[in-house]
């Protein structure tokens, strides 16, 4: 989730066994088993995440602590992925002031396998290749490094839909039903002809998609190759997808179809109540953030369809531990547990976060979402899921995915020509890559 995920705000990691929920919990001393927090030997295990993973609002952190007593869990909270790359950046540096958990996203999974391995914890000491059945072969090795450490615990996965607002749909004399609309935009010109057609009738103050940044970041999301090639060489100046994605977005800005909104800014933020935008491309993991931004006054008023243009994954990430991690096996046990099928599963269904696992993937194919007028999410994201294409990762991939987004953000906002503002994200990925 940037995104906040994981984004969300992204491959599909697929299960096999389900694991048990109870795990014993170690309240020791030293390097492995952490440290007392008082003298009555209780823990406190400190989780540092951006956006929303779910587990606090899904009652998770209460239900462990009820099975572990002696733990106590903390979680500090950045909604801007951004934001959160550059302060554990800081913090990594210095060896300081580091959780015991941190969130890692999966475009930036690559970073710390090849770059930072020294400081993350290898999981296999505590058992952690035990649990490389419960996940996709491509999401396992993402997070493992050359010489086989495992440096984190994949969360959920991101595959992509259209979330809309139907009461909008409906005042500007567009189709509501999600069958027909999946039909109609098949294809991104679909979609964008669709938003053309709302403009000419929207509510007042009322724009077709809340961003291109958004377009552009659920685009790509659907390609295999996007910024790097198999090979590990950087491709995004002359990636067909990167550029498909790109003259979309800008064609979508020029024709007035965006509220011109960053995401994860505050005004983006009360724009899910106001009816700012009327369709926002959207991960699993969207679902909850919208039911938490547009409130009990959105429900019913979304709904879900199926992604034009094919499926595809943004977002999805991991569960780490420093080590400089104060209370590391307790830590990893922690991780264990919010991963397992039972975990994801829950999740899902409080927030929409999608599960990783074989075993919560067919609990959940059946649901439904009364907020999002009854879509039928599970089909929806489950098919998406399978679809989706295994994604190719690279060692910066967030931070030129980062630098496109604002060039496209210089397009809508400023009126900036889309010649120069390209020219700008290729001079900014530069720098950033150093």
């Amino acid at each position: 989730m940037s995104i906040p995920r994981t984004a969300p705000r992204t491959a599909v990691r697929l299960g096999a066994v389900a694991l048990t929920g109870a795990l014993l919990a170690a309240c020791g001393s030293g390097s492995g088993g952490g440290s007392a927090d008082s003298a009555g030997g209780d823990v406190t295990l400190t989780v540092d995440l951006f956006g929303a993973f779910g587990y606090k609002e899904s009652g998770l952190y209460a239900e462990y602590e009820r099975l572990h007593p002696g733990i106590k869990i903390k979680q500090t909270d950045t909604e801007d992925e951004q934001d959160y790359w550059k302060s554990l950046q800081t913090r990594l540096a210095g060896g300081g002031g580091l959780a015991d958990v941190q969130g890692i996203e999966v475009g930036r999974i690559a970073s710390v396998t090849q770059q930072q391995a020294a400081k993350f914890v290898d999981l296999n000491q505590y058992g952690a290749g035990a649990l490389k059945g419960e996940f996709a072969p491509a999401k396992w090795s993402a997070a493992t490094t050359k010489d086989g450490k495992v440096l984190g615990l994949g969360t959920d996965v991101g595959p992509e839909a259209m979330c809309y607002r139907s009461d909008l749909f409906q005042a500007a004399g567009l189709p509501t039903d999600r069958t027909e609309l999946a039909a109609r935009w098949a294809t991104w010109d679909g979609y964008l002809e669709l938003g053309r057609q709302y403009k000419a009738k929207a509510p007042a103050g009322s724009a077709w998609l809340d961003s291109v940044g958004s377009l552009n970041a659920v685009m790509v999301g659907q390609a295999k190759e996007r910024y790097y090639d198999a090979s590990g060489a950087l491709v995004y100046e002359n990636s067909p997808a990167v550029k498909t994605a790109w003259d979309a977005s800008v064609k979508a800005a020029g024709e007035g179809l965006s509220a011109k909104l960053d995401q994860w800014s505050p005004p983006w933020n009360q724009a899910f109540s106001s009816g700012s935008f009327a369709t926002l491309p959207c991960p699993a993991w969207m679902l909850g953030y919208i039911k938490g931004q547009a409130g009990d006054a959105g429900k019913g008023k979304w709904d879900v369809a199926k992604l034009p243009g094919g499926a595809g994954n943004w977002g999805g990430s991991y569960l780490a531990v420093p080590t400089a991690a104060a209370h590391k096996k307790e830590a990893y046990e922690l991780i264990k547990w919010l991963t397992a099928p039972e975990q994801q599963t829950k999740v899902f269904r409080g927030q929409g976060n999608f599960p990783s696992a074989t075993t919560s993937i067919g609990q959940i194919a059946d649901a439904k979402d009364p907020y999002f007028s009854d879509a039928p999410i599970g089909r929806i994201f489950g098919d998406a899921a399978e679809q989706a294409p295994v994604q190719v990762l690279g060692v910066h991939d967030k931070d030129i995915a980062d630098q496109i987004n604002n060039a496209l953000s210089e397009v809508e906002r400023k009126g900036t020509a889309p010649e120069t503002a390209w020219a700008n994200a290729k001079k900014a990925v530069k720098n950033a890559l150093g």
